[in-house]
């Protein structure tokens, strides 16, 4: 099933691109806490910890949102309506949830278990966002500085419409691929001038780099499985097939706890909260309604705060350079808002 970007309407675009914001600027928190975290605990702790924790979580929101039990006698067709969009009457997701509402759902109602085909793209966000990109990004800044992961995970954005193409069958404008390109170039040329990539690659920036793949691969399957499930229940059931990995590992792992540090609790308490469970209830739902393509673009700012972050919360350096490529990707950004 192919679901074109464009199908999208404007009022639905606006409150994607807004819920994508918010998903962003929870999400450009997490390497400055997650720094703070791994110089107590262990790196493994603090990924799949997070996750454990977040499943946790997860369980309890997925019983008491339990929607209602499919009905016999719908129609073929259905779910390829509500996900297009091309049904006149197919209702809108909800703007925190990212679920259909009530008329969509009496259209096609959902049961309280994905189905089958859904369980296994499941796997593919429980992959790559509860697993991957917690422990690659763990590991690499054992390594690295949170402003040195801020500029390699800026290709995230880029990598996220690749997938999206490639999985969602999204189809961006080229002005889109302009402006996306143009952001991007932006970003390779902050890291040339500010040495960030100086000697070759290290290996925190190989475990970056994979962080990239994973999570832009869950981004894109999640953003396309939100328009089905909602935002809120696609990370929710990740989560919950994560556990039977999450939580075995995190036990194992949990060495040394009693020596970490208040801050070091507050960061695992923030990835473990927002960054894993609370920051995805805003961005799947903004990928289900303004796209993936065009909302993965967002990102693209959250390097420019994930440096703020590191200011204010390390005491990183930032120097001129750094704003005036702030400035740019954020007009790139505005511009991929604009192409169709």
């Amino acid at each position: 099933m192919r679901v074109k970007d464009n199908v999208t309407a404007p009022g639905r675009v606006t409150s994607g691109i807004l819920l994508g914001a918010l998903g962003v600027l929870a999400f450009s928190f997490t390497l400055p806490v997650t720094r703070i975290s791994v110089a107590a605990l262990d790196p493994w702790f603090v990924a799949f910890g997070r996750a454990a924790v977040a499943g946790v979580l997860a369980i309890g929101y997925l019983a008491l949102s339990r929607p209602p039990r499919p009905v016999t006698g719908q129609p073929a067709d259905a779910e390829q309506r509500v996900m297009s969009g091309s049904s006149p009457t197919a209702a809108q997701p909800d703007a925190w949830t990212g679920q259909v509402a009530v008329d969509a759902e009496r259209e096609f109602p959902r049961g309280s278990w994905p189905t089958a085909a859904q369980l296994r793209r499941l796997v593919v966000v429980a992959c790559g966002v509860v697993i991957g990109f917690p422990l690659f990004t763990s590991i690499a800044l054992t390594q690295a500085t949170a402003a040195h992961g801020a500029v390699v995970i800026a290709l995230l954005p880029a990598a996220t419409a690749v997938f999206a193409v490639v999985r969602g069958g999204e189809r961006p404008s080229p002005k889109f691929w302009l402006a996306a390109g143009a952001g991007f170039a932006a970003v390779l040329g902050f890291v040339a001038v500010s040495g960030g990539m100086a000697g070759g690659f290290r290996a925190a920036d190989l475990w970056f780099l994979a962080a990239v793949v994973v999570c832009a691969l869950g981004y894109a399957e999640g953003g396309a499985l939100a328009r089905e499930l909602g935002g809120a229940r696609t990370i929710c059931w990740a989560l919950v097939l994560a556990l039977p990995v999450t939580i075995p590992v995190a036990v194992v792992s949990a060495n040394g706890l009693g020596a970490a540090a208040g801050p070091a609790w507050l960061g695992f308490a923030y990835v473990a909260l927002v960054s894993q469970f609370l920051g995805f209830f805003a961005w799947y739902a903004g990928l289900a309604r303004g796209g993936v393509a065009r909302i993965g673009q967002i990102q693209a700012v959250q390097p420019v705060l994930t440096l703020a972050w590191s200011v204010v919360l390390l005491h990183e350096h930032v120097d001129v350079v750094t704003v005036v490529v702030a400035v740019v990707v954020l007009g790139c950004v505005v511009l991929t808002q604009r192409a169709r």
